[in-house]
């Protein structure tokens, strides 16, 4: 049973429990004491029936984005954080208690608004997975009595909606796309020649080239990470579609990777190695591809080149991926671009015979 106690001031204080499960909170007024503790109590049934506690009367999806924010840290990645913050925008109002009744209509009515926004199936799908990960962690890490399957179900009525006319697709193109020497070499040119440009892209451009690392993970990168007698770097928080944080993972860097970045490390003991932020390069290299006119590239588009320069090179799935960082076969087949040619040239060059080594000369005695 619930207690309350009028303080001195004129407010209440209502009790809820009792021992070391006891909660208390002030109020202005005993009515709206009387309703924090009505509604305190249903929660603790909810929790002693079902396991799950009912969400608090007023408690919003808004709300629950913060407090996953607050106790697990703000979202890594300018995609998460972006994602994040339009969902508190455009889904913030719904209130956790309605989500089991009208939460289906709700994301319903957020497909159309992005359908409207021109957003396509890969996108509006990648919405409603970040939206999944934070109910499921508000139903089994928060214990909150909410359907956490909703977005998933929503997600998979993607297929059954159409887009300019045709069948929607919910997971994306696999991307070929590589630039070319040509492209990089016009690039170069043109930031070398270029007074204002003050990021050394070309060599950005190579290391990413020489490592297949992500933009993110080039800037982020330290002196003390470096091993300059094993030639590897720690790579931290790696990407991961688990693990958020603590993924750190050490990286051979390959000779080419070694040449560029021991000139920077030298005579350093600490700091970035780069000093630059990853936001600052996209759009450096952005602006270069559109005032050469060269269409549909990506900075990202280097690491897709790059772990196809892997393959070619003989290396196989295992250390592809310690470069890469990716965890299975699936996720980084969409980065590899094994052409029937490269195939041939790998065949030929284990068929070439070995040439023979020459026996050395006899020195002619005197």
């Amino acid at each position: 049973m619930a207690a309350y106690q009028q303080l001195p001031n004129g407010h209440w204080r209502a009790f809820v429990g009792s021992g070391r499960n006891r909660q208390h909170k002030v109020f202005p007024a005993k009515r709206e004491a009387k309703d924090w503790a009505t509604a305190i109590e249903a929660q603790r049934r909810s929790a002693t029936v079902s396991g799950f506690m009912a969400p608090p009367k007023d408690a919003t999806l808004a709300d629950l984005i913060e407090k996953h924010h607050e106790l697990e840290g703000q979202p890594t990645g300018r995609t998460r954080r972006a994602t994040h913050a339009m969902l508190k925008r455009e889904l913030g109002h719904v209130r956790l208690r309605h989500l089991a009744t009208t939460g289906a209509v709700e994301l319903s009515k957020f497909i159309d608004q992005r359908i409207t926004e021109h957003a396509g199936g890969v996108t509006i799908g990648a919405d409603l997975s970040f939206l999944s990960a934070i109910l499921k962690w508000g139903r089994y890490a928060r214990r909150l009595d909410i359907p956490a399957h909703i977005a998933l179900e929503a997600r998979a009525s993607l297929k059954h909606r159409n887009l300019n006319g045709k069948p929607l697709n919910t997971r994306s193109q696999e991307r070929t796309r590589e630039p070319t020497d040509d492209e990089l070499a016009k690039l170069y040119k043109h930031w070398r020649r270029n007074p204002r440009q003050r990021i050394n892209m070309p060599l950005l451009c190579d290391f990413a080239d020489a490592t297949g690392m992500r933009l993110d993970e080039i800037c982020r990168i330290v002196v003390e990470d470096v091993d300059r007698e094993n030639r590897t770097v720690i790579i931290r928080d790696r990407k991961d579609p688990r693990r958020k944080h603590g993924n750190d993972q050490v990286v051979p860097l390959l000779p080419r990777a070694w040449l560029l970045i021991e000139p920077l490390i030298r005579d350093r003991k600490e700091g970035k190695i780069f000093g630059v932020q990853s936001a600052s390069v996209s759009t450096a290299f952005t602006r270069g591809c559109a005032e050469l006119g060269i269409e549909d590239l990506h900075f990202h588009d280097i690491r897709h080149r790059a772990t196809a320069q892997f393959f070619r090179m003989g290396l196989d799935i295992p250390r592809v991926a310690l470069l890469t960082g990716h965890k299975t076969w699936t996720m980084l087949r969409r980065y590899t671009d094994i052409k029937p040619a490269d195939v041939h040239a790998a065949l030929a060059a284990r068929e070439r015979p070995t040439p023979a080594k020459k026996p050395p000369r006899r020195r002619r005695s005197a």
